[in-house]
């Protein structure tokens, strides 16, 4: 899979590789349960980075840079669609949250 992004990089410590996956997850102790921070990984590092969200119950999905920003831009769309039907530059749909 190279699909990456080559300004995207994994969020381990010390990797400079492309971003392949990303990695949804929240602190229920810290954030409402529809907020999404976001991790990035490598092929090498995807597993490692998971497991340490798993671990403590913080990750809710892995999904691939690709149609992550995918739904990123559909998002986008839908609320500029909505934003003028609704009479005011309203919210919309949200996009994934970046983090």
């Amino acid at each position: 899979m190279n699909t990456a992004d080559p300004a995207l990089i994994c969020s381990a410590k010390a990797c400079r590789a492309p971003a392949v996956w990303v990695l949804a997850w929240n602190n229920p102790k810290l954030h409402t349960p529809e907020r999404r921070k976001t991790w990035l990984a490598c092929e090498e590092h995807r597993e490692y980075l998971s497991r340490f969200l798993g671990v403590r119950d913080f990750l809710k999905e892995v999904v691939t840079l690709a149609d992550w920003q995918e739904a990123e831009k559909r998002a986008a769309t839908s609320a500029d669609e909505n934003a003028g039907t609704d009479g005011g530059g309203g919210a919309g749909g949200q996009g994934p949250e970046r983090g």
